[in-house]
């Protein structure tokens, strides 16, 4: 395997970076998932702007342009002969001192690995998942905005850890108000009489980008969308629920805390935007050569 490290493709044996890296130390730095489908890089530009922005966020400058680093992530992928893969895109602050000072820091690193992933079962997406709700909150946006895709991910790890030891694959987190901000790595929507609902990005969520494209795809339907504060109540009382997420994709959500959303089975409205995210993936992007 091929690794972009720092300007230049290496092998993944000598894909190394230095225990002094603030990434390392602190997790401080910047991620992007994308993925790529029949040789395209879906929404790459997207990924690259919100990688960009999360970095600006924290005063980390990347000493790359944008159009520099797309072409970088379809190298990569052409590197590694892939044609569908996920890719995982990494800024750190880069080496420096042990004290947390990132003015120390006198470069970012980053580096980009193709490969790829498979994170629910394939029955999940015709079955439908079974959820639950996970105590371990969001943190609030006082304390770090939830559209910094940070290297800082244990909030989320905890939050993976109760769902497996709660057998169960997926978890909702909310935030200390008690509203729904996202799942451990997805977004969530539900379906309420024809409305499509999904919580606000200020109520703890990413904005994440397939999460904006399934509403793209909606409004292009004429299914109506409301994004707004939402409750456990109002997963348990809906027609149908879905997650979304690069990795993720989109996948039916069956049930809560073993209660039963809907019908209990992927609902139709849920099966028509799943078929529509797959053709829309599949046919458009960046080719990476």
């Amino acid at each position: 395997m091929k690794i972009w490290l720092d300007g230049k493709l290496v092998d993944e044996t000598e894909a190394k970076i230095s225990v002094f890296d603030h990434g390392l130390l602190y997790g401080d730095g910047v991620f992007e998932g994308l993925r790529c489908y029949n040789g395209r890089i879906f929404r790459l530009e997207n990924h690259v702007k919100r990688l960009f922005e999360s970095a600006r966020s924290i005063v980390m400058d990347i000493p790359w342009t944008q159009p520099e680093v797309c072409r970088f992530i379809c190298e990569t992928v052409a590197a590694n002969n892939l044609t569908d893969a996920y890719i995982r895109q990494v800024v750190t602050r880069g080496a420096g001192e042990l004290g947390l000072n990132p003015y120390l820091c006198p470069r970012p690193s980053m580096f980009i690995i193709a490969s790829s992933i498979k994170l629910y079962p394939e029955e999940c997406y015709t079955a439908g998942l079974a959820v639950i709700t996970c105590a371990t909150r969001r943190p609030p946006p006082g304390a770090l905005m939830p559209q910094v895709k940070s290297l800082n991910y244990l909030n989320n790890v905890m939050a993976k850890v109760e769902a497996i030891q709660g057998n169960a694959l997926e978890a909702v987190m909310l935030n200390e108000q008690g509203y729904v901000a996202e799942c451990t790595g997805d977004n969530i929507f539900i379906v309420k009489d024809g409305v499509l609902h999904t919580p606000l990005v200020s109520d703890g969520g990413l904005n994440g980008i397939t999460r904006a494209v399934i509403i793209e795809l909606a409004t292009a339907f004429g299914i109506p969308v409301i994004e707004r504060s939402l409750t456990r109540y109002d997963i348990f009382i809906a027609d149908e629920a879905f997650l979304t997420g690069t990795a993720a994709e989109v996948i039916p959500m069956i049930s809560l805390d073993r209660r039963k959303i809907g019908s209990g089975e992927p609902g139709p409205l849920t099966r028509r935007l799943m078929t529509a995210y797959h053709e829309l993936a599949a046919t458009t992007g960046t080719p990476i050569t």
